[in-house]
């Protein structure tokens, strides 16, 4: 399992140019799910999320984790993440994990943030054309 995560003032991801999913100061993360990767994964990267200290305190030092400011998560399921680029100059998405597999994870991933106390986390649609907007 493989993720991106950027801190943001307010990050937004649209399918047909309808927006679906929204944060505001907290984080947006793009997951990618690789082939074998299971439930345990999912909760360990959750927790080590929700307790990463990124943000910063008073004194201006990074002292906070997003539980701590009372942030939110867009989590946007992202395969590419996954691609092998070792050989050519085309990437191999077979590290990816199948579909349905990545799809089940990437659910239970964000139900993890939930339980690890991040306060709201919100979604793309998995396998959508989804654009990105962040700040």
């Amino acid at each position: 399992m493989k993720a991106v995560i950027q801190r943001v003032i307010e990050s937004s991801v649209s399918v047909d140019g309808e927006i679906v999913g929204k944060s505001q100061k907290g984080y947006m993360i793009l997951l990618g799910v690789v082939k074998g990767d299971t439930e345990k994964e999912a909760q360990l990267l959750a927790a080590k999320t929700a307790s990463l200290r990124v943000f910063e305190d008073e004194n201006g030092k990074m002292n906070k984790s997003i539980i701590d400011i009372d942030g939110d998560a867009l989590v946007i399921s992202q395969f590419t993440l996954c691609a092998d680029v070792k050989k050519g100059n085309r990437p191999s998405f077979t590290p990816s994990a199948k579909p349905d597999e990545a799809k089940a994870l990437y659910e239970k991933f964000n139900a993890f943030l939930l339980t690890e106390g991040v306060r709201k986390v919100e979604t793309g649609i998995f396998g959508a054309d989804m654009k990105v907007s962040l700040l």
